[in-house]
């Protein structure tokens, strides 16, 4: 039994840090790609109104086995104050009956505490225990930056007790 590292990225920044996170913790990392198209001033808009209304889409893989593994970390940045509908649709389709859930969200502005709130009750939903939870601001942050802010929250929740 062990870790993944399950997350959306739609820019990078979640990216980088789900591969800090899996690099220092080890673990296994799947990113959820949104088949929608999110990019684009229009688009950004209405993903922001789906994320809102919590609006399933369509992503690939499809569905993660996590059957296997006894600590899985959801990933997300926030859109409106929300996690991000691919996400969303990830974890309505995991059995997190008796597993461990780590939370984390990246963020430009404010309002992660909503994402992870909504989270939690998604998870909770779904049988799965939330043991651990984090947010990360990365408005106008280096890449450099953000490997440091994450390997500092690694030390400061002592992220690494949740290793098997």
């Amino acid at each position: 039994m062990s870790t993944i590292f399950i997350y959306y990225s739609q820019g990078g920044r979640t990216d980088l840090v789900a591969r800090i996170l899996a690099k220092h913790l080890d673990g296994d990392l799947v990113r959820i790609k949104d088949l929608k198209k999110r990019k684009g001033f229009g688009n950004k808009l209405i993903s922001s109104i789906n994320a809102f209304r919590e609006t399933k889409t369509d992503i690939s893989p499809e569905k993660v086995d996590v059957s296997n593994y006894d600590t899985i970390y959801f990933g997300t940045p926030t859109w409106a104050g929300n996690p991000t509908p691919a996400i969303l649709t990830i974890i309505d389709r995991c059995n997190l009956t008796g597993k461990d859930v780590i939370l984390f969200a990246t963020m430009d502005g404010t309002n992660a505490d909503s994402n992870i709130k909504r989270l939690e009750e998604k998870i909770k939903m779904r049988g799965g225990r939330v043991i651990e939870t984090f947010t990360l601001a990365t408005k106008d942050k280096t890449p450099e930056q953000l490997v440091k802010d994450t390997e500092a929250i690694i030390e400061i929740k002592d992220l690494k007790i949740y290793k098997r």
